[in-house]
């Protein structure tokens, strides 16, 4: 049967090569790609990368059928096709005249954008399978007719790997428009669409099993669509539709590996036998001298490795090309695959990666390493964090193996951890029976182990009694004879435990020791995670300086460069935010938000929607923060909570709703705490309860009640309900001082006692100077400004600060601002630079004389301007001048 021809000048052309494909018989509509290439077509260049089966030609023909204006010029490139082709090609494509007889095809870029350019609109041409374009001749063409064509032609491109063309020029000018194969990965959603429309419906728990088998990947779907049609055990069937499942194994060979060469091949054959794998892993694995290029290669060609950030720069395999390769490995040469396991191993042990090593080492059945990695390195190894599965299954070790080596019986427990617990705590209890029969110096060992490994148990099972109970038990097996690094494990263990409890005083106690121990014995896991958690504590209590140093250093480990970083990264960032919220800078507290990453721990992740929601409540978002808050409870619901976070979720929720002016609601948030508060108090006081809620409240609990009866207009009440301040104890949270003072000089004033209300800002700037914070006074906005404003005229030790919050509390302000008065008339005469200078000293306690030391001028000079000051702005002594500057908005 022969196809369609179209002939342009000499050239027979096929007509199916310029036609929109048919749409397969079930497809999913992809809402939200088909608008990324609305929006993409209205600039030059837009490219849809992905390899074989991702449905860059489904995509790109849907949107060609349903194009507003009727469907573009299409041209599907096959493998050969040389420049004089494919310029008839695309010259039938975008409809325009035969070239003048004669003229050479050398010509034919040049021609195409001249004629592009005398065109009114805009023509979009879309090339498929673009990859197949290899004639550098005609490549080089592309080029020319991008850069020539005036504007007048979209180019939109459907290629397996990176078009041969100059995209950082379009992607510098923001020009380029890019999908690639993350973003064709259909959602859980888009698969159960896909599935139905094959007739085929799944309980979600399948869907979404059979969604992560394939990552997404649309071939893999559909090739498991069609291979359930019918089929009598569903749940059986997705639970073997791996890599080298018959369909998916024929797929990958034919669409992805037979194109490579030998040594990328072997790349993949040997890189298989890890999760992630960098050019030095590669080195190990292959003695090749090239891995980073070989890896970056083989992304560039079949799409299916990718790119997982970090530095070195990593690389994971899809997971069912991993599994079809493991297979062939296996297969091949079992030898082989131990061999690799232990190049692996060895690996990882000298780059410090104890868990990765004895995986390998496991995966490998070399048991003596796999204890000699535990043993060496179980401080390492805590807290334990629960890996992905290994790239090969780690097999288990044998009845007389563990009767000899008990210890390889903790170290299989510890590896089934993070897939299996309940084969983890048989395996602990297989280990027992063994371990008791040990003497001497190896049965002292083999406890410590045993211990080490019941805690990681506890901490994966997420039981806070239990970890402490653990961590407690370790903690008193090493201290005796353990050295730094062993104590300083236990120490972290047990003080991560106490902060998830909210025993802040407790943790921070035991996390110093951590830390020191840590420090003294070598930068090692204890570091990060005793001085990830001592910074978040150091920073909530507001010791910033402390806690930004101690921060700092964390996130300067290797450790948190990592691409998978630990979740005790995420404390330091989180510690990092509360610091810069407290001094002010909003935008760095976002950043340090979004990389605070909480992983699995549900405290953390709360702790982060506290800051966030109050992050939202300083940008004036009092909806947005009360959202973030909301999710942040439900996200806590049925789990033990922390006192201090519940109290916490309470008081800002509090604080939200009296900016709001929802005091009534504020104090119903806040009722639950003042009872349980009533309710301590011991029954034989013989002082009345107060009806507003007991004197012995928390603090952040008075202060927001308090605030309640300010914003109410009831200064009397509140001043009865501020807590002592002035002289904090230790760790109490300097902010809730702060806060109280602040409310203690804001009723001062409302009551007429401006001599109270003057001692007590000065007192509290005092308090908030060393530490840089900033916050707690913008976020009340006009009547702290007020107040420091006043202030100034009084007469600070601390002006300059001063100064600083008055123009914060201007720029941003926690409601709505209020009208500003209007201006008074202007000066006579302008003041000078000089002058202005001056005038910005007139606002502090400085004496004329100390003003000359500050500007370095003579004593006669200043009293000079200041005279000149005073005429110009009509004042008659300093106060006067410096209140009519500021209605001049000269301060």
């Amino acid at each position: 049967m022969r196809e369609d021809r179209v002939v342009t000048g000499d050239v027979p052309l096929l007509a199916s090569k310029l036609a929109v494909p048919p749409a397969p018989a079930v497809s999913v509509r992809r809402t939200g790609l088909l608008g990324l290439l609305d929006s993409g077509a209205a600039g030059p260049v837009t490219v849809v990368v992905g390899p074989a089966g991702w449905g860059k030609t489904t995509l790109l023909g849907a949107w060609a059928r349903e194009r507003d204006g009727g469907p573009p010029g299409w041209l599907s490139v096959d493998a050969g096709d040389r420049a004089d082709r494919f310029w008839a090609y695309v010259r039938s494509a975008l409809d325009v005249a035969d070239p003048p007889a004669g003229s050479g095809m050398a010509d034919e870029p040049v021609r195409l954008a001249d004629a592009l350019t005398r065109r009114p609109e805009p023509v979009t041409l879309v090339v498929d399978d673009f990859h197949l374009l290899t004639d550098p001749d005609a490549l080089a063409g592309v080029d020319l007719l991008l850069r020539h064509a005036g504007q007048r032609l979209r180019l939109v491109v459907g290629t397996r790997r990176e078009p041969a063309l100059p995209l950082h020029r379009f992607r510098l000018a923001d020009e380029l428009t890019e999908i690639r194969a993350a973003d064709l990965s259909f959602e859980p959603a888009e698969a159960a669409e896909l599935l139905a429309g094959h007739g085929i419906t799944l309980p979600a728990v399948l869907v979404d099993d059979l969604h992560d088998r394939t990552e997404g990947w649309p071939a893999g779907l559909r090739l498991a669509a069609d291979a359930l049609k019918g089929h009598p055990e569903p749940a059986g069937l997705v639970d073997g539709f791996t890599g080298d499942h018959p369909v998916i194994a024929g797929y990958l060979a034919d669409e992805v590996l037979a194109g490579l060469p030998a040594d990328l091949r072997e790349v993949l054959r040997r890189g298989c036998v890890a999760d992630r794998i960098t050019g030095e892993l590669v080195e190990a694995l292959t003695g090749r001298p090239d891995g980073e290029r070989l890896l970056a290669e083989l992304e560039r060609r079949t799409g299916l490795i990718r790119a997982v950030g970090g530095r070195p720069p990593a690389w994971r395999c899809h997971r069912m090309l991993g599994e079809l390769l493991r297979a062939e490995l296996r297969r091949r040469d079992p030898g082989e695959a131990a061999d690799l396991h232990r190049r692996a191993a060895a690996w990882h042990a000298e780059r410090a990666r104890p868990a990765e090593a004895m995986r390998h080492a496991l995966a490998a059945r070399d048991g003596a390493g796999a204890v000699g990695i535990l043993t060496g390195h179980w401080p390492e190894l805590l807290p334990y964090v629960p890996a992905g599965p290994l790239a090969d299954p780690v097999p288990a070790p044998s009845d007389s193996a563990v009767r000899a080596e008990p210890e390889l019986a903790l170290a299989y427990a510890l590896d089934r951890l993070g897939d299996d617990p309940a084969t983890a705590e048989n395996w602990l209890r297989i280990a027992d029976e063994p371990g008791r029969r040990l003497t001497g110096g190896r049965r002292d060992r083999f406890g410590v182990l045993a211990a080490a490994v019941h805690l990681a148990s506890a901490q994966t099972g997420g039981d806070d009694g239990a970890v402490r109970s653990a961590a407690s038990r370790l903690l008193a097996l090493v201290e005796p004879y353990g050295d730094g690094r062993e104590r300083a494990a236990a120490q972290a263990a047990l003080g991560a435990a106490r902060l998830t409890a909210g025993d802040l005083d407790g943790a921070q106690a035991v996390l110093v020791d951590g830390l020191a121990d840590a420090e003294a014995a070598g930068p090692d896991r204890a570091v990060l995670a005793c001085g990830s958690r001592l910074a978040l504590i150091r920073a909530v209590r507001g010791e910033l300086l402390a806690a930004e140093r101690i921060a700092r250093q964390v996130l300067a480990l290797p450790r948190c460069q990592d691409p998978v970083r630990p979740p005790d990264c995420a404390y330091a960032h989180l510690a990092l935010a509360v610091v810069a919220a407290e001094r002010g800078r909003p935008d760095e507290a976002e950043g340090e938000i979004a990389a605070a990453v909480p992983g699995g721990d549900p405290q953390l992740a709360a702790l982060v929607d506290l800051v966030r929601a109050e992050l939202c409540h300083d940008r004036g978002d009092l909806l947005g923060s009360y959202q973030v808050l909301r999710a942040g409870r439900a996200a806590l619901s049925g789990r033990p909570t922390a006192r201090f976070v519940a109290l916490w979720f309470a008081v800002v929720e509090a604080d939200l709703r009296t900016a709001h002016g929802d005091v009534d609601t504020a104090r119903a948030v806040l009722r639950p705490l003042i009872d349980r508060a009533r309710a301590a108090r011991p029954p034989n006081r013989a002082a009345p309860v107060p009806a507003d809620g007991p004197p012995a409240l928390p603090a952040p609990v008075a202060v927001a009640l308090a605030r309640t009866h300010l914003r109410a207009g009831d200064p009397r009440a509140a001043a009865r309900l501020l807590p002592a301040w002035e002289d904090g104890r230790p760790g109490d949270r300097i902010a809730v001082r702060l806060d109280a003072g602040l409310l203690e000089a804001l009723t001062a004033s409302r009551l007429g006692d401006r001599r109270r209300a003057t001692r007590v800002l000065e007192l509290v700037l005092a308090l908030a100077e060393p530490e840089g914070f900033r916050r707690v006074f913008v976020r009340y906005g006009p009547p702290v400004r007020d107040l420091l404003a006043a202030h100034l005229d009084s007469g600070t030790a601390y002006w300059p600060l001063v100064n600083e919050l008055i123009a914060a509390t201007g720029e941003r302000l926690s409601g709505p601002a209020p009208a500003a008065a209007p201006p008074g008339p202007a000066p006579g005469e302008e003041l000078t630079e000089r002058e202005l200078t001056v005038l910005r000293y007139l606002q502090s306690i400085l004496s004329n004389v100390e003003i000359a030391a500050e500007m370095s001028l003579s004593v006669n000079t200043v009293k000079t301007h200041v005279r000149n000051i005073y005429r110009k702005l009509d004042a008659t002594r300093r106060r006067e001048a410096v209140r009519r500057a500021r209605e001049l908005r000269l301060l």
